[in-house]
């Protein structure tokens, strides 16, 4: 292990266990942190009360030099110095009541050009290994040579914040300074905040530098050949990326620059609720030996996992180095992209399983980010709820969505991307009517994506929809990709088309200002 000096951070603990190697951080989980190895050899571990990100706690300094950047609002809450700096110290003097720190040192970004160096300072060696698998590793010459870091994660998720520190609405805060570069974590222990306020940065860092970063995940074919995959959760992103015919560059984030793809992580964080060596052989056998899995439920004796389980949360996950996928591309890069596939998971039935989208399209529907999730066990839930988030990952932006839109639009016009929707939702009627679309079918669209023979085919335009849709596709039933034709009432399929066109119209009223005419003419058609 290697010596770092935090004592010019207010640091004064004197044991510091620096990028320490995951058998000794596993040796200090089990016998520190109430974690166990479960019978495939993963860390078992709990994140306490909070299982999943906390995003009306989170806050970005507001200051003069960048206040002017930021898409202010309900994602990009303010906060004045003066409080970051109070929870900055709070988070100190938490750090300097332990005997031991854990601190990990490595990259975000496998373009070196565009690399940050990230610093973590946890309390938690299960935290310590989880950074260990989601940031790029260092070498050792790479460690020893490392300097002082672009990023540094103060983790005193142990302790809480105080409330009644200005701008702070519970006893959770994550608060990030870009002039600082610092990002402080009070009262959540979920370890997927950090992960997030990395790519908060790079989504703020990175267009500054003119170049892109995406909430997709991103696979490349024999030919060199480079898709792009984004969507929101349960629309099938991770499952169609991870394709056995095809390497995978990374399942979560992206960077696009002048010289390419590259992917910002060194690591997967795959939900493993219902996970099963039958629907996604390749995540269930990377949990093993340096795995980390939060929150799962699993047998006493035997430390079985038992991934149907959610005792504890829904959000059951894994964090693994991507090098546990055996298709995974090393170094995590590749070409410009041919293909761009927006994935929705439309519950209305009215999408067809695959259009294709106009420049201008691509941006109405980028910013848009659509999916419909079905009606849930609420009272008086009978219907599909529909599901807007910016540039499919609102929560994690910085600037304005137009920016991303913009740049997105930009780089595909340069290199000749084509940009597809596919919808992974139902065919035949609505969620309770209809069918959800097969795998097998929405991976005979993908791979003809990916071989050009969609890009051949013969389009009619959807009246109300306006975009291109193909009149045959090989594996797919030609009235399959016409959704009005599998409505046993056209009427109806009429009517929900219509009142899905209107909530995408009232969805994109906000961005109206901002877009241009040929943007906003773009949309449905009401």
């Amino acid at each position: 292990m290697h010596q770092v000096n935090l004592n010019p951070l207010g640091i004064k603990v004197s044991t510091i266990i620096h990028n320490a190697s995951p058998p000794v951080l596993y040796e200090r989980a089990v016998s520190l942190e109430k974690a166990a190895i479960t019978s495939s050899g993963a860390l078992a571990t709990r994140s306490g009360t909070k299982t999943g990100r906390s995003p009306k706690d989170k806050r970005i300094v507001v200051h003069p030099d960048t206040k002017d950047d930021i898409w202010w609002g309900a994602v990009n809450i303010g906060l004045d110095e003066k409080s970051f700096l109070i929870n900055r110290q709070r988070a100190i003097d938490y750090l300097n009541t332990r005997d031991y720190l854990y601190v990990f040192d490595g990259f975000a970004g496998w373009e070196p050009t565009h690399r940050l160096k990230v610093r973590v300072i946890a309390t938690q060696a299960y935290h310590a290994l989880f950074m260990h698998n989601m940031l790029i590793r260092p070498t050792d010459e790479e460690i020893r040579s490392f300097g002082e870091p672009d990023i540094t994660i103060f983790n005193g998720g142990a302790f809480p914040a105080n409330p009644l520190t200005g701008g702070m609405t519970s006893s959770t805060s994550v608060d990030l300074s870009f002039e600082r570069r610092e990002f402080v974590i009070l009262g959540t222990q979920y370890a997927g905040e950090m992960k997030k306020g990395v790519f908060t940065v790079m989504n703020y860092l990175m267009p500054k530098r003119g170049v892109l970063s995406m909430h997709c995940s991103a696979n490349e074919g024999a030919a060199g050949d480079v898709s792009l995959f984004f969507g929101l959760s349960g629309t099938g992103k991770t499952t169609l990326s991870a394709d056995s015919h095809r390497r995978l560059i990374g399942d979560d984030e992206h960077c696009w620059s002048d010289a390419g793809i590259f992917n910002i992580e060194g690591g997967c964080y795959a939900k493993c609720i219902d996970l099963s060596p039958q629907k996604e052989p390749e995540i269930f056998n990377a949990i093993r030996f340096g795995s980390v899995l939060e929150n799962v439920v699993y047998s006493e004796d035997e430390r079985v996992v038992d991934y149907s389980k959610h005792d504890i949360t829904e959000n059951t996950r894994a964090s693994y180095p991507i090098e546990f996928i055996p298709n995974a591309k090393i170094p995590c890069v590749g070409n410009h992209p041919s293909n761009i596939i927006f994935l929705t998971c439309d519950a209305f039935g009215v999408l067809p399983p695959v259009s294709r989208l106009s420049p201008e399209q691509a941006m109405y529907h980028f910013i848009s980010g659509y999916t419909a999730k079905v009606a849930g066990t609420e009272v008086g839930i009978t219907e599909p709820q529909t599901t807007f988030s910016a540039c499919f990952g609102s929560p994690f932006l910085v600037w304005h969505p137009a920016k991303y839109a913009h740049m997105l639009a930009e780089r595909m016009q340069k290199h000749r991307s084509d940009c597809w929707m596919v919808n992974t939702g139902w065919s035949g009627g609505a969620y309770g009517k209809g069918r959800r679309m097969s795998l097998p079918i929405t991976r005979a669209i993908i791979d003809a994506i990916h071989d050009g023979t969609l890009a051949k085919a013969n389009f009619v335009k959807d009246p109300v929809f306006g975009i291109s849709v193909p009149q045959s596709c090989p594996g797919v039933p030609s009235e399959v990709l016409m959704p009005r034709n599998t409505w046993s009432d056209a009427s109806q399929f009429d009517a929900t088309a219509r009142k899905l066109a209107g909530q995408f119209a009232d969805s994109f009223k906000k961005y109206e200002s901002v877009a241009s005419p040929s943007v906003v003419a773009a949309g449905p058609k009401i």
